[in-house]
């Protein structure tokens, strides 16, 4: 499952988001999303990847912001392995 899928996925199933509107220009408050939601999508992209979202992370405004964090963390992981 790459970011866009577990995104699209996690607000489909929490908020009825349809996928094709889950685009990296999406702005995640314009789609339901609040601060405690922002948190649980962490957590669900730390627990489904096996990444590791640190706190000092800035809180992504958008579909986009929010995959630049995921991608990086799971290229990052990629380069551990």
């Amino acid at each position: 499952m790459d970011s866009i899928e577990l995104i699209r996925k996690f607000l489909h199933e929490r908020l009825g988001v349809e996928p094709e509107k889950v685009q990296d220009e999406s702005v995640l408050t314009e789609l339901g999303v609040d601060s405690l939601m922002v948190a649980e999508l962490m957590f669900e992209a730390e627990d489904r990847l096996d990444i590791t979202i640190d706190n000092t992370e800035t809180i992504p405004v958008t579909v986009g912001d929010m995959r630049q964090i995921i991608d990086r963390l799971l290229v990052q992981k990629a380069a551990q392995a």
